[in-house]
């Protein structure tokens, strides 16, 4: 299967058990698939997401498809999620890895959005670790300038 792409018959079939026959009445139903979602399930779909929105041949995700992906998931659920993509666009890292994606995941539902219950020693990636850092030091990403 290439990349973000489904069998026309499980994009049928979601579509009429949905009620849905356009992009409007999708968008409608979003709130309500939103409050069918408990954590275990949530998560589930986060790491399917990765090897959905991958190509085939690759082990990451190219860092644009993971702000896209990102964005979808996290985005209008996780307080730091505008911070962490204009990281992310400022960022050395053209890819994601598995491990890198999960534990974005991780973060947003453990780290309060100041950062004040982040453990520098924990066994966070070190995307996370810069992340923080970048964070906290806002002067530190304009040495560039």
């Amino acid at each position: 299967m290439n990349k973000g792409y489904g069998a026309v018959e499980e994009w049928l079939k979601g579509m009429t058990s949905l009620q849905c026959d356009c992009t409007e009445k999708l968008q409608n139903k979003f709130d309500f698939l939103h409050s069918q979602l408990n954590i275990s399930s949530f998560k589930n779909i986060y790491r399917y997401a990765f090897d959905f929105a991958r190509d085939e041949d690759q082990r990451s995700l190219d860092i644009d498809t993971a702000k896209s992906m990102l964005a979808l998931l996290l985005g209008r659920t996780w307080p730091l999620f505008s911070v962490f993509y204009q990281y992310l666009e400022q960022s050395k890292y053209r890819v994601m890895n598995k491990d890198q994606w999960y534990n974005v995941l991780e973060f947003s539902r453990t780290v309060h959005a100041d950062l004040s219950n982040y453990d520098e020693d924990g066994a966070w990636p070190v995307l996370l670790d810069e992340f923080v850092e970048w964070q906290k030091n806002p002067q530190s990403s304009c040495m560039s300038s």
